[in-house]
Protein backbone atom coordinates (compact mmCIF):
# COMPACT_ATOMS: atom_id res chain seq x y z
CA UNK A 1 0.00 0.00 0.00
CA UNK A 2 2.90 2.52 0.56
CA UNK A 3 4.18 1.76 -2.64
CA UNK A 4 1.25 2.42 -4.10
CA UNK A 5 0.58 5.97 -2.33
CA UNK A 6 4.02 6.95 -3.06
CA UNK A 7 3.12 6.04 -6.86
CA UNK A 8 -0.04 8.91 -6.05
CA UNK A 9 1.96 11.14 -4.46
CA UNK A 10 4.72 11.51 -6.66
CA UNK A 11 2.15 11.59 -10.27
CA UNK A 12 0.05 14.28 -7.49
CA UNK A 13 3.21 16.62 -6.82
CA UNK A 14 4.24 16.25 -10.50
CA UNK A 15 1.09 17.76 -11.96
CA UNK A 16 1.02 20.32 -8.67
CA UNK A 17 4.48 21.39 -9.44
CA UNK A 18 2.88 21.89 -13.36
CA UNK A 19 0.03 23.58 -12.44
CA UNK A 20 2.01 26.14 -10.44
CA UNK A 21 3.66 27.42 -13.03
CA UNK A 22 0.18 27.85 -14.79
CA UNK A 23 -0.59 31.06 -15.98
CA UNK A 24 -3.38 33.55 -13.77
CA UNK A 25 -4.32 34.85 -17.44
CA UNK A 26 -7.75 33.72 -18.92
CA UNK A 27 -7.51 30.44 -21.33
CA UNK A 28 -7.89 31.40 -24.94
CA UNK A 29 -8.88 28.99 -27.90
CA UNK A 30 -8.84 25.66 -27.32
CA UNK A 31 -7.73 25.68 -23.94
CA UNK A 32 -10.48 27.31 -22.69
CA UNK A 33 -12.51 25.06 -24.38
CA UNK A 34 -10.98 22.19 -22.40
CA UNK A 35 -11.30 23.78 -19.32
CA UNK A 36 -15.22 24.67 -19.91
CA UNK A 37 -15.51 20.84 -20.86
CA UNK A 38 -14.21 19.79 -17.58
CA UNK A 39 -15.96 22.43 -15.45
CA UNK A 40 -19.45 21.05 -17.55
CA UNK A 41 -18.39 17.34 -16.63
CA UNK A 42 -17.45 18.24 -12.67
CA UNK A 43 -21.07 19.86 -12.56
CA UNK A 44 -22.43 16.57 -13.69
CA UNK A 45 -20.87 14.58 -11.20
CA UNK A 46 -21.49 16.51 -8.35
CA UNK A 47 -25.08 16.68 -9.48
CA UNK A 48 -24.66 12.69 -9.74
CA UNK A 49 -23.45 12.33 -6.48
CA UNK A 50 -25.59 14.56 -4.42
CA UNK A 51 -28.78 15.35 -6.42
CA UNK A 52 -29.78 17.90 -3.83
CA UNK A 53 -26.63 20.66 -4.47
CA UNK A 54 -28.74 21.16 -7.42
CA UNK A 55 -30.20 24.45 -5.20
CA UNK A 56 -26.85 25.83 -5.23
CA UNK A 57 -26.45 25.79 -8.50
CA UNK A 58 -29.73 27.63 -9.24
CA UNK A 59 -30.23 29.91 -6.27
CA UNK A 60 -26.83 31.20 -5.84
CA UNK A 61 -25.73 34.47 -7.00
CA UNK A 62 -22.46 32.56 -8.80
CA UNK A 63 -20.13 30.40 -8.38
CA UNK A 64 -16.32 29.27 -8.74
CA UNK A 65 -15.72 25.54 -9.97
CA UNK A 66 -12.43 24.28 -10.11
CA UNK A 67 -12.25 20.44 -11.98
CA UNK A 68 -9.21 19.73 -10.75
CA UNK A 69 -7.05 20.49 -7.66
CA UNK A 70 -3.86 18.75 -7.36
CA UNK A 71 -2.19 18.16 -3.73
CA UNK A 72 0.62 16.82 -2.58
CA UNK A 73 2.29 17.08 0.57
CA UNK A 74 5.67 15.44 2.39
CA UNK A 75 5.21 17.61 5.77
CA UNK A 76 4.94 20.95 3.70
CA UNK A 77 2.55 20.81 1.11
CA UNK A 78 0.76 22.57 -1.72
CA UNK A 79 -1.75 22.53 -4.14
CA UNK A 80 -2.80 24.39 -7.52
CA UNK A 81 -6.02 24.14 -9.50
CA UNK A 82 -7.79 26.15 -12.04
CA UNK A 83 -11.43 26.80 -12.75
CA UNK A 84 -14.42 28.88 -14.17
CA UNK A 85 -16.52 31.41 -13.17
CA UNK A 86 -20.24 31.83 -13.28
CA UNK A 87 -22.79 34.91 -12.70
CA UNK A 88 -26.12 33.83 -12.80
CA UNK A 89 -25.75 31.71 -14.82
CA UNK A 90 -23.30 33.05 -17.26
CA UNK A 91 -19.27 32.40 -17.95
CA UNK A 92 -17.87 35.50 -16.38
CA UNK A 93 -14.66 34.42 -15.56
CA UNK A 94 -11.45 32.56 -14.88
CA UNK A 95 -9.87 31.61 -11.43
CA UNK A 96 -6.60 30.42 -10.03
CA UNK A 97 -6.73 29.04 -6.47
CA UNK A 98 -3.57 27.75 -4.86
CA UNK A 99 -2.97 26.38 -1.29
CA UNK A 100 -0.13 25.78 0.82
CA UNK A 101 0.01 23.77 4.19
CA UNK A 102 2.39 22.91 7.18
CA UNK A 103 2.10 19.68 9.72
CA UNK A 104 1.71 16.34 9.58
CA UNK A 105 1.23 15.27 5.62
CA UNK A 106 1.84 12.86 3.52
CA UNK A 107 0.08 11.97 0.24
CA UNK A 108 -0.99 13.29 -2.78
CA UNK A 109 -4.70 13.42 -4.56
CA UNK A 110 -6.52 15.21 -6.72
CA UNK A 111 -10.04 16.80 -6.14
CA UNK A 112 -13.14 19.02 -7.41
CA UNK A 113 -14.51 22.41 -5.45
CA UNK A 114 -17.25 24.41 -6.25
CA UNK A 115 -17.52 27.23 -3.83
CA UNK A 116 -20.98 29.42 -3.97
CA UNK A 117 -21.57 32.94 -3.36
CA UNK A 118 -24.92 33.87 -1.86
CA UNK A 119 -25.14 37.35 -3.84
CA UNK A 120 -23.43 39.43 -5.17
CA UNK A 121 -21.43 41.32 -2.34
CA UNK A 122 -19.51 37.90 -1.39
CA UNK A 123 -18.90 37.24 -5.16
CA UNK A 124 -16.88 40.74 -4.86
CA UNK A 125 -15.24 39.62 -2.19
CA UNK A 126 -14.51 36.55 -4.37
CA UNK A 127 -13.62 38.78 -7.39
CA UNK A 128 -11.12 41.47 -5.53
CA UNK A 129 -8.91 38.56 -3.90
CA UNK A 130 -10.42 39.32 -0.49
CA UNK A 131 -11.50 35.73 -0.01
CA UNK A 132 -9.16 33.04 1.87
CA UNK A 133 -10.18 30.28 3.33
CA UNK A 134 -8.05 28.52 6.18
CA UNK A 135 -7.91 25.43 7.08
CA UNK A 136 -10.96 24.40 4.48
CA UNK A 137 -12.82 23.46 7.93
CA UNK A 138 -15.94 25.03 5.55
CA UNK A 139 -15.89 22.53 2.95
CA UNK A 140 -18.54 19.63 2.48
CA UNK A 141 -17.46 16.76 0.99
CA UNK A 142 -20.23 15.58 -1.27
CA UNK A 143 -22.09 12.38 -1.01
CA UNK A 144 -25.55 11.59 -1.72
CA UNK A 145 -27.67 14.24 0.70
CA UNK A 146 -24.67 15.83 2.00
CA UNK A 147 -25.81 18.93 0.90
CA UNK A 148 -29.19 18.54 1.66
CA UNK A 149 -28.65 20.34 5.40
CA UNK A 150 -25.64 22.57 3.90
CA UNK A 151 -25.70 26.26 4.01
CA UNK A 152 -23.91 29.40 3.33
CA UNK A 153 -21.33 30.03 5.96
CA UNK A 154 -19.81 34.15 5.67
CA UNK A 155 -21.38 34.28 2.42
CA UNK A 156 -19.92 31.25 0.72
CA UNK A 157 -20.83 27.48 0.60
CA UNK A 158 -18.24 24.92 -0.24
CA UNK A 159 -17.79 21.46 -1.64
CA UNK A 160 -15.66 18.98 -2.42
CA UNK A 161 -15.55 15.69 -4.35
CA UNK A 162 -12.57 13.46 -4.54
CA UNK A 163 -11.25 12.99 -8.32
CA UNK A 164 -8.03 10.25 -6.79
CA UNK A 165 -5.21 9.72 -4.37
CA UNK A 166 -4.35 9.50 -1.21
CA UNK A 167 -3.34 11.41 1.18
CA UNK A 168 -2.99 11.50 5.24
CA UNK A 169 -2.79 14.83 7.03
CA UNK A 170 -3.63 16.82 9.99
CA UNK A 171 -2.70 20.25 8.63
CA UNK A 172 -3.23 23.71 8.60
CA UNK A 173 -3.00 26.50 5.70
CA UNK A 174 -5.34 28.36 3.50
CA UNK A 175 -6.65 28.92 0.04
CA UNK A 176 -5.95 32.04 -1.77
CA UNK A 177 -7.96 32.64 -5.00
CA UNK A 178 -7.19 34.77 -8.15
CA UNK A 179 -9.76 36.32 -10.34
CA UNK A 180 -9.69 37.66 -13.90
CA UNK A 181 -12.78 38.49 -16.40
CA UNK A 182 -13.50 36.76 -19.45
CA UNK A 183 -14.19 38.88 -22.21
CA UNK A 184 -15.84 37.88 -25.06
Amino acid sequence: MFVRASKVFLMVLAVSMLTACASKKPPTGESRDVLVKQVETSIARFKEKDPSIKRFFDDSYGYALFPTIAKGAVGVGGANGRGLVYTQGDLTGYATVSQATIGFQLGGQSYSEVIFFKDKVDFDHFRQGQLEFDAQASAVAVSAGASADADYSKGVAVFTMTNGGLMYEASIGGQKFHYAAISD
